[in-house]
């Protein structure tokens, strides 16, 4: 057994007997990389650090929820995504239904790929992700960045699953007109 599964496997045993230092270390080593996922569905405001403090108080709570199945990293940021998406559903977000699942008149997926001398960095393509609205940022993360399905969006969300995908599409749409622009606007 490799080091760091004994000390996650021993991190799991002291947070379940409520031991705090277990829980300062469980922060230190999830919070910078559960904060980033907060600030992909509600933006770099306070309430992304609200929501990483109200999650990380839910994994102190549920950790006997963790059964062991796969790793604690992934169960941790399930409980994350999901609080994101409570706190999203009291905003209200509009989910505009813009047409049927075979609606193709509206924009279509990104086919063709830049070339090398014009992709974005990670980072500047998640701060376009984060410039979109509520509504597209919330199905493109769901679907591009945590990989559910348009099946698994639409009952987290309670809208169609033609909703879920028309926002995927004009996310995407709106992205790659992003790009473009930041393209020739590097160029020129």
């Amino acid at each position: 057994m490799a080091a760091a599964t004994i000390h996650i496997a021993d991190l799991i045993t002291r947070l379940r007997q409520g031991e705090r230092n277990a829980q300062h270390e469980l922060y230190r080593l999830y919070a910078g990389r559960m904060l980033t996922v907060c600030k992909r569905y509600l933006g770099n405001g306070p309430e992304a650090e609200d929501v990483l403090l109200e999650s990380m108080m839910l994994v102190f709570l549920k950790i006997d929820q963790y059964d062991g199945t796969g790793p604690l990293e992934a169960w941790i940021r399930r409980l994350v995504v999901n609080h994101a998406l409570q706190v999203l559903r009291k905003r209200h977000i509009l989910y505009v239904e813009l047409g049927g699942a075979d609606d193709n008149t509206g924009p279509q997926p990104i086919t063709e790929h830049p070339s090398p001398d014009s992709q974005l960095s990670a980072t500047e393509l998640m701060e376009l992700v984060a410039q979109l609205p509520d509504g597209y940022r919330t199905v493109f993360n769901l679907y591009a960045i945590e990989g559910y399905s348009h099946q698994e969006i639409a009952e987290q969300l309670g809208i169609a699953i033609g909703t879920s995908k028309s926002q995927l599409n004009r996310a995407r749409a709106m992205l790659q007109s992003w790009v473009g622009q930041a393209f020739y606007h590097h160029k020129h």
